[in-house]
């Protein structure tokens, strides 16, 4: 296969589709036996004030809890009756639902998902019942040494914006939480004009559309009659809102230190502040150097902090994109007695990402595993909902979706260098060091 990209044949055309009320509805028919349907919200932890962080994703459990049309627990039976299936997700910019059904199960069970997104009824008793759910779901991600490694990096890269705290939400927060102040903000966010619906499968796009169009219309009815009041949480919302400017990059060697009894290794993480989607023809010099650096046993820190010098169990390089600002992201297992050459070692790589050029090989290694991943990313009515949803919903665009490997094909050594230069300064970074006892 070549890793010429940009003479790849077209794989996607979904149309575009506004309706009155501002929903977005994205529809793609494809030739595979399925329809899925992702509804997209514009919101996730990043929106939520402090005092009321976690209600995004308490929400998303408690979407499932019924409506005035559907009893408790009706929705789900309705959807396993026909064999299909549904899931939901919580980040920090948005939540996201799904359903995937077959095509002669679409009409009838598409607004059955709107229904339960739209006019979730939130009661208080399921609301207490499900407080105790999410309350330990909170407790065994604190367990999680992976996840609670993630989290301490987060509080070191971020000073003020909302990517600091967990998607979950604090357990103090979470269980002073009332259910009105749910129904408030899912009346606030749960809007039609805050929302991206894609449908993606073996049915005609028009029909795609009309019975997405035709189902909001339906079930948002109740809506309307909402909206006033959500304006008013929305402008009490706002006053409160969490930082929206990125932060200026590292100015030096940012340090924490933990003891954590679970670990059998050390755990070394150092992060970098770079450009978020908000300022998305950055970020794909900074994807490529991620490959370079650590995707794959050719990669340069695997080859030799692992394969060659042993000094690390595992090595892993990531460029985490969020809206407002991402993170480059660089994590290690190792033995405690060789933090100090790993982290030196990567120190080096970083330095020479910025004082030599990039070998051709190496970028076109990264260009092909990109260009091979998003035609198999794209084999699934669920695969292309997904990224359509992404992109409408975060960037405003399909575009970048369908050009990624493009913009990959198109990066340079120069442009790799002038990114590391700009970006990752091998003597100012956040650094987060796990110890076993």
């Amino acid at each position: 296969m070549t890793s010429n990209v940009l003479n790849f044949p077209r794989l996607n055309a979904p149309k575009l589709h506004q309706l009155p009320n501002g929903l977005t509805i994205v529809a793609e028919q494809m030739s595979v036996e399925a329809v899925n349907l992702s509804l997209w919200v514009n919101v996730g932890s990043a929106a939520e004030p402090d005092a009321i962080n976690g209600m995004a994703h308490f929400l998303e459990h408690m979407v499932f809890k019924g409506t005035e049309r559907l009893a408790s627990g009706e929705f789900e039976r309705r959807i396993e009756e026909r064999g299909a299936v549904t899931n939901a997700a919580t980040s920090q910019d948005y939540t996201h639902y799904y359903i995937t059904t077959a095509p002669k199960d679409f009409a009838e069970l598409a607004p059955l998902q709107m229904d339960v997104v739209l006019n979730a009824c939130i009661p208080d008793e399921a609301f207490e019942r499900e407080r105790l759910v999410v309350l330990e779901e909170i407790r065994r991600s604190e367990d999680n040494p992976r996840r609670r490694t993630f989290q301490r990096v987060m509080e070191i890269a971020f000073d003020d914006l909302p990517y600091r705290r967990p998607v979950l939400g604090p357990e103090t927060v979470i269980s002073q939480l009332q259910p009105q102040q749910m129904r408030d903000f899912h009346a606030t966010w749960y809007q039609p004009h805050s929302m991206t619906a894609v449908a993606v499968g073996d049915l005609p796009v028009e029909e795609l559309i009309a019975i997405v169009a035709e189902g909001f219309e339906k079930t948002n009815s109740t809506q309307y009659a909402l909206q006033e009041a959500a304006q008013k949480v929305s402008s009490v919302l706002s006053t409160h809102h969490a930082p929206t400017n990125p932060e200026p990059p590292f100015t030096a060697i940012v340090r924490r230190e933990f003891i954590d009894e679970s670990l059998q290794q050390a755990r070394l993480v150092m992060v970098w502040r770079v450009p978020g989607l908000n300022q998305l023809q950055k970020t794909y010099a900074l994807d490529v150097l991620a490959g370079i650096l650590g995707h794959g046993l050719t990669s340069r820190l695997v080859r030799d902090l692992r394969e060659e010098q042993g000094l690390v169990s595992h090595i892993s390089v990531s460029n985490i994109t969020q809206q407002l600002q991402g993170t480059f992201y660089i994590a290690a297992y190792c033995a405690v007695e060789n933090l100090p050459a790993v982290e030196a070692g990567i120190g080096q790589h970083i330095r020479n990402l910025q004082t030599e050029m990039v070998q051709e090989v190496e970028i076109a290694r990264v260009r092909t595993k990109v260009a091979n991943r998003f035609i198999f990313g794209n084999e699934t009515p669920s695969d292309r909902a997904t990224l359509y949803g992404y992109y409408q919903s975060t960037v405003g665009d399909l575009e970048p979706a369908f050009s990624y490997p493009a913009r990959i094909q198109s990066q340079q050594t120069t442009h790799l260098m002038q990114a590391a230069q700009e970006f990752l300064c091998p003597d100012a970074y956040g650094v987060v060091v796990l110890k076993p006892v």
